[in-house]
């Protein structure tokens, strides 16, 4: 159970709880489910109403169930903690290690990892997803509040590299879509979902480029058809026409990310270093 306390302050003096909740960010399914949880709210320590209203000095307390449960924990971890508090896990995900849980993947996901650091009875939320073949960053919430205010706000910097020479800086705004004929490979066509990718060059190495990307959208696979629509696929990427002599997996790493604490508020910056085969083609 999460328990987060508010000091109410003159600016939401005579206010209702409901809209004071619902302002800070609850959701109005955890909103019903505070309503219909017993002293799931309380002000100074007493039941309190959604309706009721609030008192400069009052301290409003909400106690947040734990719900659903996680997978068994993995055995095997050499996962590094990135950040972790009451709210958020941040996890560097190695290379080949899928967030979830699958038929073939039993035990050796993310979500195995963060069981080791969570309660089993809750669920896992991967606020966002990486490929299986993409290494970094990912953040989990804690709990269905920090979930909630946190999806859609996250803002990643990636890095890759791909084939042959970019300079400068430039925007790819190609809409994306699933292959007909294809459960997993998607492609750049006019009937897709829009698709933005920014993309900055660092440096070259040996014929290949470096480069910094933030993305706009949240497209299955999008730097990886996006670069290859370009013709400038990732390295290792073998699946969109990418050369994987120097490495063996697409070359794409989430290195840092950036986004607002769902509870405290502070403006926070979490960063990983690069991982070895990375590091090799660097």
């Amino acid at each position: 159970m999460r328990i987060i306390n508010f000091k109410i302050t003159e600016k939401d003096n005579n206010k209702q709880i409901r809209d004071f909740l619902r302002e800070f960010g609850v959701s109005s399914s955890l909103l019903i489910k505070l309503k219909n949880t017993e002293n799931a709210i309380t002000v100074n320590g007493s039941f309190a109403r959604i309706i009721d209203r609030l008192s400069e000095g009052d301290t409003l307390t909400i106690s947040i169930k734990n719900s659903g449960k996680m997978p068994e924990p993995a055995v095997n971890n050499n996962v590094r903690i990135a950040y972790n508090d009451d709210d958020i896990l941040v996890l560097n995900k190695p290379e080949m290690m899928p967030v979830h849980e699958s038929r073939n993947h039993r035990g050796d996901a993310l979500s195995n990892v963060a069981a080791c650091y969570m309660d089993r009875d809750t669920a896992f939320r991967a606020v966002y997803r990486l490929d299986r073949d993409t290494s970094g960053l990912v953040l989990i919430a804690k709990n269905e509040l920090a979930a909630c205010k946190l999806a859609g706000k996250i803002r990643k910097d990636y890095y890759a590299v791909c084939r042959g020479i970019l300079t400068g800086s430039s925007t790819i705004d190609a809409p994306i879509r699933r292959i007909d004929d294809s459960i997993i490979k998607r492609g750049v066509f006019d009937d897709g979902e829009k698709a933005i990718t920014h993309w900055c060059a660092i440096h070259h190495i040996n014929g290949n480029t470096l480069l910094k990307l933030n993305l706009e959208t949240g497209r299955t696979h999008q730097i990886r058809v996006h670069f290859a629509h370009i013709n400038h696929p990732l390295l290792g990427d073998t699946l969109y026409g990418g050369d994987s002599s120097l490495i063996n997996r697409q070359a794409l790493h989430c290195k840092t990310i950036y986004f607002t604490h769902p509870i405290s508020g502070e403006k926070m910056k979490i960063d990983c270093d690069f991982p070895q085969d990375f590091k090799g083609l660097i």
